[in-house]
């Protein structure tokens, strides 16, 4: 999402892509009739709308295009949700209308400046929009996205997508976004003999090509409590240039008949620095604890050796797991650098 340059009536006029999780009921609604609604919604807002296929419970609904296309759009979107809450009404005893509700996937770097200062920035935008905003503590499995929950009228919903707009240009994401991917139902493999087994890399080797797209680094607090000695720089600097040779998707399963094609757990060992081990565990261990959960591999790290400047770490996996957390490791190596070297960006990690 990089600010555009054409001027328009209200200002300046930037190009952005807002994504959207909806459950299939709700893609019906918005796809229509031989697809003649979200035909009708892209000629009249001028916005791209693309939707994510796949038999999953949750589909992504992405929305790119000028302000005014992306707002138009949402407006059409609110209303259209709306409509299907008044006819849905008329077929049950409920006397209440339920509010319009849509989720937004935000980058988790974002979040941080949607929820402000103690809180501050969300607070504002509930009581100047009328709308609900929630955001999801955790993030979406597999990725580094949030859901943001928007709940009101059309109306307050538009109002409170444009805020968060300004904001999202205001604080650009912060590193390496892993989009969220729905899980289809389920995803069976059926092998030579008429075996059937889910495929276990799909989570994690489908993300692999998505990996090394780096954003630009917002000017904004980073929150927490966590504060890390200060580095070595040179030292941080050669760990996070490191690169990751990655396995080429499709050729970590060689397909022979009736061999169970799951790639063998391999390990693979890395050597870090004592003073640099604390930005990769985190608070907590907050920080080892999302690289394990996003790459799904094991990841151990050894004790500190007497007289031994550096700590082993291993990771356990399939080779796509252990690329994974090979990648967000030195994701974190390269944001920490980042930090150090525009102090005015950093006050915890």
């Amino acid at each position: 999402m990089e600010p555009g340059k054409v001027q328009s009536e209200g200002g300046l006029n930037v190009t952005l892509t807002i994504r959207l999780l909806m459950h299939g009921k709700e893609v019906g609604s918005i796809i229509g009739k031989k697809g003649e609604t979200v035909k009708k919604m892209r000629e009249e807002s001028a916005a791209r709308i693309n939707i994510s296929e796949g038999n999953c419970p949750e589909r992504i609904v992405t929305i790119t295009g000028p302000t005014d296309a992306i707002f138009k759009a949402f407006a059409m979107i609110a209303y259209k949700f709306e409509e299907d809450i008044i006819n849905s009404m008329s077929n049950s005893p409920a006397t209440s209308k339920p509010p319009v509700t849509l989720r937004l996937v935000v980058p988790a770097s974002q979040c941080g400046s949607l929820i402000g200062k103690g809180g501050s920035k969300i607070k504002e935008m509930r009581e100047s929009t009328g709308a609900q905003v929630q955001v999801a503590g955790d993030m979406l499995p597999n990725s580094t996205e949030r859901a943001v929950t928007i709940s009101g009228t059309p109306e307050a919903i538009i109002q409170c997508v444009k805020q968060i707009c300004v904001v999202m240009l205001e604080s650009p994401p912060k590193g390496a976004t892993i989009p969220y991917r729905p899980k289809p139902a389920s995803t069976p493999v059926i092998f030579s003999g008429g075996q059937v087994r889910a495929d276990p890399l799909a989570a994690s080797a489908a993300n692999l090509s998505l990996l090394l797209q780096h954003q630009p680094l917002p000017a904004y607090t980073i929150q927490g409590q966590y504060a890390i000695p200060h580095p070595d720089l040179t030292k941080l600097h050669q760990l996070a240039m490191q690169q990751t040779p990655f396995t080429p998707l499709g050729q970590t399963t060689p397909a022979f008949p009736g061999l169970d094609a799951s790639p063998p757990a391999s390990t693979h060992e890395l050597t870090i620095p004592n003073d640099l081990i604390g930005c990769i565990i985190g608070r907590q261990g907050t920080k080892i604890n999302e690289i394990r959960q996003m790459s799904g591999a094991q990841i151990k790290i050894a004790n500190a050796m007497e007289g031994s400047s550096e700590r082993q770490i291993t990771i356990t996996g399939t080779p796509a797991n252990i690329s994974l957390a090979q990648y967000l490791i030195n994701a974190r190596f390269r944001d920490v650098a980042a930090m150090w070297n525009d102090p005015s960006s950093m006050t915890t990690s």
